[in-house]
């Protein structure tokens, strides 16, 4: 009985409050960002995020904010359990940042739009030397606390568990000399799995860990940078999971 009248609000109330605030969130971030897309880049946005899960009625648990560095930026690396995991990565961090995305993407009507205009990084994926490109244009952008976001492995979970790491994050760490700060997703797979068509509730946990920081200098070969990466990926990776096998999502 419960479960049918979530299933009722949400699609009568909370959906077709969403996509009003969607669309406005869009307009607001597109005209803003024409004036300073480090602020209307970011705010909307964040509150957009948090308004999902208030009007959906999913309680949100952040921990380890103490882990984030005032006025650092960071190559902030979530695991991927679900299409919320942007509104909650967005309404509860609390850093400023700018995606990074594959560059089909810049053209879903309003919010790839609002993404272009607020200055997200978008990937041109055709070849190495495209996307070299792309994270060298990104590096001006990244300075005094604003961050990156980039999902390290690419895509959402199929059955919950953590998939294997691509090396995009870990690459633009090294390049850039950003320290990677590990997030840990946990319930959003519930809320919304990629096989799913609507919303269940569920509480959902964001764990902030301790950056890890780069380890390449001017002087570090290609074989080294591999294994540095390599090193850090294993470490972000066994991070996150670690967590994940705590069951957060199973305490109040």
């Amino acid at each position: 009985m419960i479960r049918a009248l979530y299933l009722i609000y949400q699609i009568f109330i909370a959906l077709p409050i969403m996509i009003v605030a969607t669309i406005i969130t869009a307009l607001v971030t597109m005209i803003g960002s024409v004036f300073n897309d480090r602020f209307w880049g970011y705010w909307p946005g964040m509150i957009w995020g948090r308004l999902f899960y208030l009007v959906f009625l999913i309680p949100v648990h952040v921990h380890g904010k103490e882990n984030i560095r005032k006025g650092q930026s960071y190559v902030i690396a979530p695991n991927h359990q679900s299409y919320w995991d942007a509104f909650l990565v967005y309404g509860f961090i609390g850093i400023k940042f700018k995606w990074m995305m594959k560059k089909e993407l810049s053209r879903i009507p309003f919010v790839g739009w609002a993404c272009y205009m607020a200055g997200c990084i978008f990937i041109d994926r055709s070849s190495r030397a495209s996307s070299m490109e792309s994270i060298r244009k990104a590096e001006s952008r990244l300075n005094n606390g604003m961050s990156v976001v980039i999902f390290p492995e690419g895509t959402r979970t199929p059955d919950g568990k953590i998939g294997k790491f691509k090396r995009g994050a870990f690459l633009i760490s090294e390049e850039l000399g950003l320290p990677i700060l590990p997030v840990t997703i946990d319930g959003n797979y519930q809320v919304m799995s990629r096989h799913a068509w609507n919303v269940t509730w569920h509480p959902v946990h964001i764990t902030i860990h301790e950056p890890v920081w780069p380890q390449s200098t001017a002087e570090t070969n290609e074989t080294e940078l591999k294994e540095i990466m390599g090193n850090t990926s294993r470490k972000v990776f066994d991070t996150i999971s670690k967590t994940l096998e705590t069951g957060y999502q199973l305490r109040s």
